[in-house]
């Protein structure tokens, strides 16, 4: 038997609620290129807050103004050395690999001089090559593959657009962290002053849910990195603290770091054709350190950091990275988290009233 009767003006008010919801999903997802620095600015500036805080509070560091300049410095720092760590190894192995091209080149073309080889080759063909391009299977080609061209020009526009957004963003953080208790309470004034204590318990669940997921995937990655570094530095395997470094950032979301296995392969190859060794036996074993450090994540870190952190399925998170990325694009994968557990703690505290029932079945 139902609790409350559904009346006709509470159904025209859940309608509108759903249409107001679909209509700032809408806004939300137009403006989409205009809110995302914004959205990528406070999301940052929530995990950089408590850093903040202890920088002023606890190292005594006069001014918020200083000590969110002296939190970017160390944050700019720790990022600096870690692309230390990665990017100067990397550039190192293709530097190998182009040397390990052009000797198996020289030994099987016996040519000592490739430019020079192929501006003999195109002006000994110049005939055949114009006719070639003449033809029209070819010019078709070419006409079809010109949108992939400008796709592409076109991508290269919005990474340089990506950088002049990040320095929008990064005033964006200053000015967020500058007046984030303020702006963080302020969010509450936009609702009628009889539903605010609604919504500050519903923000104190998700804030909640967000800091203790936020702590056990931090503290999953750092110990999946660490395994990483150990592991690939007993076998010898080629930026052996880069690579781990890589395998921990990319733990930072629930088993993405299984695309790790692509520079594992890569990196094996090259050193087989460096050190004349077996590639098999060497991706082996980087395989097998893969799959001893998924077997520690599976039945040791995650079911003791991140079931007493949250106590949700990574499931439930990559489907709500799926759902929310497919219709908010890149600010749904930013915002899909706080959604979700604002959801969730929705569901529990008004639905399922999870958190009423526990007195009461106590005081029995």
């Amino acid at each position: 038997m139902l609790e409350k009767t559904i009346t006709f003006d509470r159904f025209v008010r859940g309608m509108l609620t759903v249409l107001l919801i679909a209509a700032i999903l809408f806004v939300v997802n137009y403006l989409s290129n205009v809110l995302l620095p914004f959205f990528i600015a406070w999301l940052l500036a929530y995990m950089l807050y408590p850093i903040v805080m202890f920088v002023q509070n606890k190292l005594h560091v006069p001014g918020r103004v200083l000590a969110i300049i002296v939190t970017l410095v160390f944050v700019l720092g720790v990022i600096g050395g870690i692309v230390y760590l990665i990017i100067p190894p990397m550039i190192e192995q293709f530097e190998k690999l182009g040397e390990l091209v052009t000797r198996y080149l020289h030994q099987t073309t016996r040519i000592n001089n490739f430019p020079l080889a192929i501006h003999d080759w195109l002006t000994n063909n110049s005939e055949e090559i114009q006719r070639f391009f003449r033809n029209k299977e070819v010019s078709e080609a070419i006409r079809n593959a010109m949108p992939k061209v400008f796709a592409v020009i076109t991508e290269t526009a919005n990474v340089i657009i990506s950088v002049i957004a990040s320095l929008v963003t990064l005033i964006y953080l200053f000015f967020i962290l500058l007046d984030y208790e303020t702006l963080s309470s302020g969010f509450i004034r936009i609702f009628p002053e009889k539903n605010r204590p609604f919504w500050r318990s519903l923000m104190d669940d998700v804030e909640r849910q967000l800091n203790s997921y936020i702590r056990g995937q931090g503290l999953v990655a750092l110990c999946i990195g660490i395994l990483f570094c150990v592991g690939f530095t007993i076998i010898g395997f080629p930026m052996a603290i880069g690579l781990g470094i890589l395998m921990g950032l990319l733990s930072l979301v629930p088993y993405v770091h299984g695309f790790g296995l692509i520079p594992i392969a890569l990196l094996a190859g090259l050193k087989a054709a460096d050190t004349g060794q077996n590639f098999w036996i060497i991706l082996i074993s980087a395989l097998a350190v893969f799959v001893v450090v998924q077997l520690i994540t599976d039945m040791v870190l995650t079911p003791k950091i991140m079931g007493k952190a949250m106590g949700l399925n990574p499931a439930i998170l990559l489907l709500s990275l799926s759902v929310w990325g497919a219709l908010l694009g890149f600010i749904g994968l930013i915002v899909a988290l706080p959604l979700t557990t604002l959801l969730i703690a929705y569901y529990k505290r008004y639905v399922t009233k999870e958190g009423q029932e526990k007195p009461a079945i106590e005081a029995k």
